[in-house]
């Protein structure tokens, strides 16, 4: 468990009103409370235990919410909510990491819970995506693109300050192009954290997709492994950029910290590209999603409040 607070940024009374900002993810889930200027003042990290199912999961992430709000002090007004999947009012679609979780209804139980009315939901990656457009890699870069590789793989679009959703909310689901023939495979069962891990495993490697990075670093099968793997994902994403031209590509989630896969990635797209765009690391580590709830949030305050 972490948990971290920022007394250091506190500003104004707690009657000024909070922030609330709640990130869902397959492996970790974070909550963190924020001044209305989207700073955060307190946050915690805890895991998922997704085989445990989604009602466990979301009971624990709303008492850790009601926990820091109470710690943190002042009346909430917004909470921007990140969550893997395709969000509808009754349900969430494409999120199959978490039984149970296509089920779960998040703004009403943040509502009914916390008591807090404006509750904006986002799927995760474009809620990260959302961050770097306003506190990150892409404020100066237009077109974006922002490439999630952790216990799944996604992209999400950003064009003129904005986050393009597309029709059904799914744009940038990625995870599931074919690979392999068509229809193949899902990419996700390529490459993602959780397919990395599984690969380390029948390699009897230890430490799972980390682990098998730092085979991964010399000659022998770990690499050649990886090296199939990692051609697999640059080929989606050299017509990610094709298509959408972007000016700067951000990295986020855990995988994506692997100096190993990014320098990859890297070659790859700049020996077929004619316009290669800049490959960079979210400087938001593991809270770009979370940064993004926030920014949700604060964006969803009624004028005047």
């Amino acid at each position: 468990m972490e948990v971290r607070f920022d007394p250091g940024q506190r500003g104004g009374s707690p009657t000024d009103g909070r922030l609330l900002g709640i990130d869902f993810g397959g492996t970790k889930m974070a909550v963190g409370v924020a001044d209305l200027q989207g700073r955060l003042l307190a946050r915690e990290r805890v895991p998922t235990y997704a085989e445990k199912g989604a009602v466990q999961a979301l009971d624990r992430a709303l008492e850790l919410a009601a926990k820091l709000v109470g710690q943190v002090g002042g009346p909430v007004l917004a909470a921007g909510v990140a969550s893997p999947g395709v969000i509808r009012p009754d349900g969430i679609d494409l999120a199959p990491n978490v039984p149970g979780w296509d089920r779960l209804r998040l703004a009403d139980a943040v509502r009914d819970r916390l008591g807090v009315a404006v509750v904006p939901v986002a799927n995760d990656l474009n809620a990260a995506a959302l961050a770097e457009l306003r506190l990150g890699a892409l404020r100066d870069a237009d077109p974006g693109l922002v490439v999630g590789l952790g216990t799944g793989v996604a992209a999400a679009v950003t064009v003129g300050g904005r986050v393009i959703a597309g029709r059904h909310g799914a744009a940038g689901e990625i995870g599931y192009a074919p690979t392999g023939g068509f229809p193949g495979t899902m990419l996700e069962s390529v490459f993602s954290g959780r397919a990395l891990d599984q690969l380390a495993g029948s390699l009897d490697i230890p430490g799972g997709a980390a682990g098998l990075g730092a085979h991964a670093a010399t000659p022998g099968p770990a690499r050649d492994a990886l090296l199939a793997r990692v051609d697999e994902l640059a080929r989606h994403l050299a017509t990610c950029c094709l298509l959408l031209d972007p000016r700067r590509v951000v990295l986020v989630g855990g995988v994506a910290g692997s100096d190993l896969i990014r320098g990859l990635l890297a070659e790859r797209l700049a020996t077929v590209l004619p316009h290669p765009p800049e490959l960079v690391l979210s400087s938001f580590a593991d809270d770009a999603a979370l940064l993004g709830a926030v920014t949700l949030a604060r964006e969803a305050v009624p004028a005047g409040s």
